[in-house]
C-alpha cells in the first residue's frame, strides 16, 4: 500500500483509523496556525508541509475545491513568506476599509457560486482526472474562497482574516465529520479556539502598535 494512500494507516482512536497524510496534515497544519495566531512568520513554512498533505488527502476524499485551494495556499504561503519576512512600516497589523469588507463580501459570494457551479460538473468536465462527482460543491467552494481572502489578508497582516477564518472552522468542523474525515474535523474544532485566540491576540498588539 502507498504511503500516501488514506487507507494506510498510521493508527486507530476510538476505532477510528488516522493514515499518515491525514496525521502529517493535521499536525503541520495546528503548529501553523499555533504560529500564525502569534504573529510568528514560522506559520509559513509549517504551512507548506500541511497544504502538501492536505492536496494529496482532498484528492481522495472527493473535496476538489479544498484540493486545488492547496495550490492557492502554497503560491499565497511564499508571498506572505516574502511579505512577513521584510520590515516594513506596512508589515504592522492593520484593519481594513469599511468600503473594502463590502467589496471582500461581494468577491465570497460570487465566487462561491460560481466555484460551485464548476466544482459540481468538474467530474463531467475532466472525467479522466475526477471520476467521482464532488461532495458538497457549494459548501466546498465557500470554504475555498472564504479561506482565499482569508489568506490574503493574513499575508498582508490585516486582522479580518481572523473573523473569516473563525467562520472557515466552524464550516469545516461540520462539513469533514460528514465526510467521516474525523481527525481533520476535530482539528478544526482546535483551529477554531486558536482563531479565536489569534484575533484576541492581534487586537492587543494592535493596540499596543
Amino acid at each position: 500500500m502507498h504511503f500516501f494512500d488514506i487507507e494506510n494507516t498510521a493508527f486507530s482512536i476510538i476505532s477510528y483509523p488516522i493514515s499518515y497524510v491525514e496525521l502529517i496534515g493535521t499536525v503541520f497544519g495546528l503548529i501553523s496556525v499555533y504560529y500564525a495566531s502569534k504573529a510568528n512568520i514560522l506559520t509559513w513554512s509549517t504551512g507548506i508541509v500541511n497544504e502538501v498533505f492536505l492536496f494529496i488527502l482532498f484528492f481522495q476524499v472527493h473535496l476538489y475545491a479544498d484540493m486545488f485551494l492547496q495550490v492557492y495556499f502554497f503560491i499565497v504561503t511564499i508571498y506572505g513568506w516574502y511579505n512577513w519576512n521584510t520590515s516594513t512600516v506596512e508589515n504592522k497589523i492593520a484593519v481594513i476599509s469599511t468600503k473594502a469588507r463590502w467589496l471582500i463580501t461581494i468577491i465570497i459570494i460570487a465566487g462561491s457560486l460560481l466555484s460551485g457551479l464548476l466544482i459540481k460538473n468538474i467530474h463531467l468536465y475532466l472525467p479522466n482526472y475526477f471520476k467521482v462527482a464532488a461532495a458538497y460543491p457549494f459548501t466546498d467552494s465557500f470554504v475555498m474562497v472564504l479561506s482565499i481572502v482569508a489568506t490574503v489578508l493574513l499575508a498582508k497582516k490585516k486582522i479580518e482574516n481572523w473573523h473569516l477564518w473563525i467562520l472557515v472552522d466552524a464550516i469545516c468542523i461540520i462539513l469533514y465529520f460528514k465526510k467521516g474525515v474525523y481527525f481533520l474535523s476535530l482539528e478544526y474544532l482546535i483551529f477554531l479556539g486558536l482563531a479565536s485566540y489569534g484575533l484576541y491576540h492581534w487586537k492587543k498588539q494592535l493596540v499596543n502598535d
